[in-house]
């Protein structure tokens, strides 16, 4: 059986991240390799540059490319953007007959059919997220396949992106050479990489800190409740920091990452560090207390718009698995700590490593890759759900030729019936006749003259 292979792109607003994927003998995802470049061309997680953007594209793809010797054609793409918007819809579809048994394509059929929703100007469907079913008036239905019923209704979260931006990713993608597969909300990609079933099913949000956007996913009862896209997010803490202590851009990301710490009640004030002065200038000292509070102020910020996405949907108390983060600002010193502190909810930070077989290297389980590993995942779900309606009608389809030999196997059967019935009326009917004939000349011998 040939293998399948995925390819994902994480489209960031800081790094472009290309991954290959597959499964083992053992059916374990595996990453086969990644690549990395720069994002030029990108704003808050929206493409304002394609050209520049597919020159970025490009570079990780190459990259990938010499480390695994595959030749990407196909991918699956991360979405994200501050213009991702929630809608909550209800649809039905009437099914073929009373009492109809509901089917894997029925459920398809109905999904689908949300996707003529009519939209505001400059709006286009991602994602199509089943909440609960209905079926023939009874509610509240996780999954109807298998009940019996002539309607099928369903409550469903559209998940809708910007028109302009959608495209601007596709053909960024297209100028790079590939051909875009299917395109994935990130936070959705991310959870799946670090986020477990269990999880998702007692109740758990998902924080993804990226450079440009912070993305949220609310699951519950296993089912995806609520998705947003914060416009806030490491770029912004790096900006403070340039602002705040009258540095260069470089300077203040690497201070970010190095000595960075998210209470300033744990930075001690006499930890001093020195940056380089310009031309032979005396450097410039700055506080490890002051670098904290400066990260604290906007991480703080972060977390409360956090906190009133999951109280606007009435989640506070619902998220019995705490909240899971992720992205390059899940990694900075007492980021646990706050968020726990602000929001009261137990967090923890998610790496991929649980999800993957094979060979995984300290690289691959930063929560930076959340998103690029969940493409991969998401990607392999798709294809096999793809391969298994693929199989259902050729199933199907044998059945029906075996149903359309067996009328010729009765045809014959019945014309044989027919003639040997047939040649049974005729004996009969010859027996009948030649008793006739001996009980007539019986008669006209017994009558005769003596």
């Amino acid at each position: 059986m040939e293998r399948e292979i995925v390819v994902g792109i994480d489209i960031g607003t800081t790094k472009i991240a290309v991954f290959i994927g597959s499964k083992d003998e053992q059916g374990k995802p595996v990453i086969l390799g990644m690549g990395k470049s720069e994002s030029i061309g990108v704003d808050r997680g929206i493409v304002r540059n394609i050209e520049q953007t597919s020159i970025s594209i490009k570079k990780a793809i190459e990259e990938v490319e010499q480390k695994t010797g595959y030749t990407v054609r196909e991918v699956f793409v991360g979405i994200a953007g501050h213009q991702i918007r929630n809608i909550q819809h209800r649809g039905n579809i009437m099914l073929e007959a009373k009492n109809h048994i509901i089917r894997e394509a029925d459920k398809e059929r109905l999904i689908k059919d949300q996707e003529n929703l009519v939209l505001q100007p400059g709006e286009r469907i991602i994602h199509v997220v089943p909440q609960s079913f209905i079926v023939d008036g009874d509610g509240d239905i996780i999954n109807p396949i298998g009940m019996p019923g002539s309607c099928l209704e369903g409550n469903f979260n559209i998940i809708t992106g910007n028109v302009n931006n959608i495209e601007n990713i596709i053909r960024s993608v297209e100028m790079a050479n590939c051909k875009v597969r299917n395109l994935i909300l990130e936070p959705i990609a991310s959870a799946e990489a670090v986020v477990n079933a269990s999880e998702k099913e007692a109740g758990v949000c998902l924080v993804d800190i990226g450079g440009g956007t912070t993305d949220i996913a609310i699951f519950h009862d296993g089912i995806l409740r609520h998705t947003a896209v914060i416009p806030l997010a490491g770029n912004a803490i790096t900006d403070d920091i340039k602002e705040g202590c009258s540095i260069i851009k470089t300077q203040a990301e690497a201070l970010k990452t190095r000595f960075g710490s998210c209470l300033a009640a744990s930075a001690k004030e006499d930890e001093i560090i020195a940056i380089p002065g310009f031309r032979g200038r005396d450097p410039r000292e700055i506080s490890m207390k002051t670098l904290a509070g400066i990260i604290q102020a906007r991480m703080e910020m972060i977390i409360d718009q956090v906190l009133f996405e999951i109280k606007t949907k009435k989640y506070e108390k619902k998220l019995i698995a705490g909240i899971v983060l992720s992205g390059g600002g899940a990694k900075m010193k007492d980021c646990v700590q706050l968020t726990e502190f602000i929001t009261g909810i137990d967090a923890r930070v998610g790496t991929p490593q649980d999800h993957l077989g094979g060979t995984i290297t300290e690289e691959i389980t930063h929560p930076m890759h959340a998103t690029g590993i969940g493409l991969i995942l998401e990607g392999l779900k798709k294809l096999e759900k793809e391969n298994s309606l693929n199989r259902t009608p050729m199933a199907s389809k044998q059945n029906e030729n075996i149903e359309e030999e067996e009328p010729e196997e009765l045809i014959e059967e019945e014309v044989e019936d027919e003639k040997e019935q047939n040649d049974k009326k005729k004996s009969s009917e010859g027996k009948t006749k030649s008793f006739i004939v001996s009980w007539l000349e019986g008669l006209f011998k017994d009558e005769g003259p003596e």
